[in-house]
């Protein structure tokens, strides 16, 4: 039953005010946490063991969503492993700026992390994304070496819309695809030794499977419906099976067997988070594929609590994230 505030907020206008304003507010929160999260000493330690080398062009356009930035330690020897971070939100905000924390961790355990930006919503829906993650991923085989890094120990993560990419640009590496824009990916042989997936939204095109979730706050459910829309906003220009990797999850659910190399799993939520399922999900779809597949259930754990450093739970999952690379690294 509809309480008065979903009443008073159904009509359209208000509606899009109401999208609109949890937008900005998560948005707005998120870079203050951000910004915060520089003062832990532990992080300012970190940050001075670690180089980064900002806005770094992995397409030579000019376009700031075509950049990266560059962690990696400041005393080093030989090619380290590698690190492609595609950050989260919703596909529609924040950064590489805003995800400076994964930069310094990741590097902080020995990696040439390589953080990149790519085009967002609404201005561009699916594909486009996708698209730059799969070139950033090419000129990562192809360049890294100059800065430190081994092409062939080449790891992905991401949180949340950057899970789903992550997820999407493994399958696009191992999986022999007819996107004409995922076959050059293919053709450089990119093998991810393993990916973290933390949080994932990782099936788009169905946000309606969460509406049986009474826990589900309206802008919640505002959040994810306007996440599904903004990004599949070309749905009705694309065929099913150019809009495939937009739900990853549902590609691994359908496959019939996995490829050869494809990466070992790390994937993690917080109980309290409601995409939980899509993470419950995954792991069941890998285990029916023998893809090796680590989950963790954080108790308590809201959506991207692992990017809020101050709460122990947050740094628990980080030492988790550790031991897990730490079985693939190979240094």
């Amino acid at each position: 039953m509809e309480s008065r505030f979903e009443r008073l907020t159904s009509r359209p206008l208000l509606v899009e005010v109401r999208k609109r304003a949890s937008l900005a507010l998560i948005d707005g929160s998120i870079r203050t946490l951000s910004l915060l999260g520089k003062l832990h000493p532990q992080l300012r330690s970190v940050g001075r063991r670690i180089e980064r080398v900002k806005n770094v062009p992995y397409l030579a356009d000019g376009d700031h969503f075509h950049t990266c930035d560059i962690y990696r330690p400041r005393e080093r020897s030989g090619p380290l492993p590698v690190m492609l971070y595609i950050h989260g939100g919703g596909f529609r905000i924040l950064s590489k700026d805003t995800h400076w924390l994964m930069g310094r961790l990741f590097a902080d355990q020995g990696m040439v992390v390589v953080n990149i930006n790519y085009r967002l919503t609404p201005a561009h829906p699916f594909p486009d994304g996708l698209i730059d993650c799969c070139r950033a991923a090419v000129w990562v085989k192809k360049n890294v070496a100059e800065w430190g890094g081994d092409p062939e120990r080449i790891h992905f993560s991401g949180e949340s819309a950057g899970a789903n990419l992550a997820t999407s640009l493994a399958i696009a590496c191992r999986f022999e695809r007819p996107e004409h824009w995922t076959q050059e990916l293919f053709a450089a042989d990119v093998r991810p030794r393993t990916v973290i997936a933390a949080c994932g939204m990782l099936q788009v095109s169905h946000p309606e499977r969460f509406w049986g979730n009474r826990r589900l706050s309206v802008l919640v459910r505002d959040r994810i419906s306007a996440v599904s829309q903004s990004y599949l906003a070309r749905r009705n220009e694309l065929t099913e099976s150019d809009l495939a990797l937009a739900d990853p999850l549902v590609v691994l659910e359908q496959c019939s067997q996995s490829p050869d190399h494809f990466p070992s799993f790390f994937a993690f939520v917080g109980t309290k988070d409601p995409l939980e399922e899509d993470t419950q999900r995954l792991q069941s779809a890998l285990e029916r594929l023998e893809i090796p597949c680590r989950t963790r259930y954080y108790p308590g754990g809201v959506h991207a609590f692992h990017a809020f450093y101050f709460a122990r739970s947050a740094q628990e999952c980080w030492q988790d994230q550790v031991a897990f690379l730490g079985e693939h690294l190979d240094h």
